[in-house]
């Protein structure tokens, strides 16, 4: 029986290279870099096989092994991990739930970051040979540690069956998880300015102690205990970690004895009243496209996940500055600026998040004018208070007022020029995007256009038709306050002279090309 799940997940793994050739290509590459990073950590385990420094050894390797176990535990329950092994696709073949609990936990081991984890394992047992005993638990340990956490991603996708079962919850965890990856920033930017040299071997130490008794890291001490002469204490941590694996067995065992006789999670219906945003909108054809675009930014997580993300990225921008010796005052003027930047982004591939309903656009006759003013009423919505109130927040931290014309005409040109972009882009250039319903985490292979090549383009045009502005606005910062009223003016004309030609270039594309549209929705 395990060989069969292990013949299945084989033949699971080499149907992807029958997917089109750029898919290929990607997958080739992952796993090409999986490879790469797995020899260059067993080399560096090696190697450590003939430095003296036990201790330090150990301690290192007890809390980086903790987050490697605590990455298998979290990441498919935050971010959610389509399972091909699932237990209820087998639920009407009559297996055993002690074989069929066998039989995919021994088949978890063929994959990726398993072969990375078992080199990584192969590894600390070079590094731990430093004696017959000594290298028996480090290869009791390896075993051990393998299990634990094989079992450990087994509990954690089936807990997310249950879990994330519906789109909205898998959705909101996704948030929580590039939420919980922004907090991290800040605590590598510590580390990265963080006394190694003086204190760093203390804190490893410290660490060490605590995480070497808990399952996270006890399999991680038991051969850097042995080594160091503490025979004790790895058997008992020994123990902590043979517990921690009979635990997970038994929760798995109980999750899919579970999952064999309970079907997936349904969303609840939801009751609406009223035609939302179409009641409010004037009931012209771009007042009906702006109402379909403003329920799209509501309902759809596509959209919502790209604007919970805007106000993140200033963060993610300002804390190295900082800590690179930037003044806050100066630092304050950034994220007006930089919100617009991605803001007038987000729509230069909205003709494609569509997907086949565009079909409405194509065979009602709209006109493309009607279109392109409809899709920008969303986004004019929140840049115009975003800049206005974002501008004087800005300011009042910075300490002078008279550079608030400067930072309203930055924002509000690289807004308008990002929207002019993007009402031409994406109507002469879409390509494939995730489609409704789907992950808003994923993003399909674009197989017919030059997809990051128009990413990149739709992103930097904004800024650098932008720059006048901002060279105005520098200036008036560094030199004289005179330069402020240039920069505003520059902005906002040369803003409202690209976003008319956006739309009008993207307009007359829309009309000409409606039928190509859809055909590539289709395609895609």
């Amino acid at each position: 029986m395990v060989a069969q799940f292990l013949g299945l997940r084989l033949r699971l793994l080499a149907n992807l290279f029958r997917r089109s050739p750029w898919q290929i290509v990607g997958i080739a590459i992952g796993l090409l870099y999986g490879l790469v990073l797995a020899l260059g950590l067993l080399v560096l385990l090696v190697g450590l096989r003939f430095t003296g420094d036990v201790e330090a050894i150990r301690d290192g390797m007890v809390v980086c092994g903790a987050f490697v176990m605590l990455g298998f535990l979290l990441v498919p329950l935050v971010f959610g991990v389509d399972d091909a092994m699932d237990p209820r696709k087998f639920a009407i073949m009559g297996i055993p739930n002690r074989q069929l609990s066998l039989g995919l936990a021994v088949s978890s081991v063929i994959g990726v970051p398993a072969f990375v984890l078992a080199l990584v394992l192969l590894g600390t047992v070079v590094t731990w040979s430093r004696g017959i005993l000594e290298t028996l638990l480090a290869l009791v340990s390896a075993v051990v540690l393998l299990a634990t956490c094989m079992l450990a991603s087994r509990v954690s996708t089936s807990l997310a069956a249950f879990l994330l079962a519906t789109r909205r919850s898998r959705e909101f965890t996704g948030i929580i998880g590039v939420l919980v990856l922004v907090m991290i920033a800040p605590v590598v930017l510590l580390a990265l300015n963080f006394d190694w040299e003086q204190y760093g071997l203390d804190l490893l130490g410290g660490l060490s102690a605590i995480l070497g008794w808990t399952p996270l890291g006890a399999a991680w001490a038991v051969p850097g205990d042995a080594a160091t002469g503490s025979w004790g204490t790895a058997f008992l941590k020994l123990l902590v970690a043979l517990a921690t694996v009979y635990v997970l067995w038994q929760a798995w065992q109980g999750l899919v004895a579970r999952m064999l006789v309970t079907p997936g999670r349904e969303a609840p219906a939801r009751q609406y009243g009223g035609l939302g945003w179409f009641d409010r909108m004037p009931h012209t054809p771009v007042g009906a496209i702006a109402a379909r675009s403003l329920t799209y930014w509501r309902r759809d997580s596509r959209y919502w996940m790209s604007l919970i993300m805007i106000p993140i990225i200033p963060v993610l921008v300002i804390i190295p500055l900082n800590f690179a010796g930037i003044p806050l005052s100066y630092l304050a003027l950034l994220p007006v600026p930089l919100m617009s930047v991605f803001l007038g982004w987000t729509l230069h591939n909205d003709v494609a998040l569509d997907h086949t309903a565009v079909w409405l656009h194509v065979a009602s006759g709209t006109r493309g004018l009607s279109d392109r003013l409809g899709r920008l009423v969303p986004a004019l919505m929140v840049g115009i208070p975003l800049i206005g109130i974002g501008s004087a927040i800005s300011i009042s931290v910075y300490g002078d007022w008279t550079a608030l014309p400067s930072v309203l005409g930055v924002s509000t040109c690289i807004l308008l020029t990002g929207l002019g972009f993007s009402s031409y882009a994406s109507a002469r250039f879409p390509y494939p995007a995730t489609k409704p319903g789907d992950s808003p985490f994923s993003q399909p292979q674009a197989s017919d256009t030059p997809a990051a090549l128009i990413q990149s383009l739709t992103f930097a045009g904004s800024i650098a038709l932008s720059l006048p502005a901002i060279a105005c606005g520098l200036l008036g910062v560094f030199v004289s306050p005179i330069w402020h009223l240039p920069a505003l003016l520059l902005g906002v004309g040369v803003g409202i002279l690209t976003l008319t030609l956006g739309v009008w270039l993207g307009s007359r594309a829309f009309d000409r090309r409606g039928p190509e549209m859809l055909a590539s929705a289709i395609r895609a």
